[in-house]
């Protein structure tokens, strides 16, 4: 399978926060924010992978900043790292400041996504090359946090965890 780079799955998503995506305080409901995110993470796993992708987990979420009634929000993600048929998905959400037109980045997330085939099962992957120093940090620290969920979830021992060896020796 030929690798392929971070920009080639990169997903932009604009939109409008109106009334009805609001909570009583007049931000967004962080449910709309994750739908948003969950979305562009799809598209994203899409163009990497060209196959059907399904939500594995949701890894990490940081609602950082407040997002106002009739802010313009842009979600950008991108594949951070492949493994066998899993990827994981960086997400950073910005908003625009209404009268400088400034981008503030106000919130992340990291989500894993599955390529499946037809009858929902795993299929592999394109490997990934980062280009950037972003996208290497992002791509070094993947593999800490797989080993890490794999631990926690009792399906890898901590004496092999590699990545998180470096981490505490």
């Amino acid at each position: 399978m030929e690798p392929k780079y971070p920009a080639d799955s990169l997903t932009t998503l604009t939109d409008l926060v109106l009334p009805g995506e609001t909570n009583p305080l007049n931000n967004l409901f962080g449910g709309e924010l994750l739908a948003r995110m969950d979305r562009a993470a799809s598209i994203t796993a899409r163009r990497h992978s060209r196959r059907i992708c399904v939500t594995a987990s949701v890894n990490h979420v940081a609602f950082n900043r407040a997002i106002p009634l009739g802010s313009v929000v842009t979600v950008e993600s991108k594949v951070s790292r492949t493994f066998n048929s899993s990827m994981e998905i960086y997400i950073d959400v910005w908003i625009e400041d209404r009268e400088s037109g400034i981008k503030n980045k106000a919130n992340e997330g990291i989500y894993t996504f599955v390529a499946v085939d037809e009858t929902g099962r795993p299929v592999s992957v394109p490997p990934i090359i980062p280009q950037t120093e972003l996208e290497k940090q992002r791509f070094d620290a993947a593999l800490r946090r797989k080993q890490l969920s794999l631990v926690l979830a009792g399906k890898m021992p901590a004496s092999e965890a590699t990545e998180l060896k470096a981490i505490f020796s």
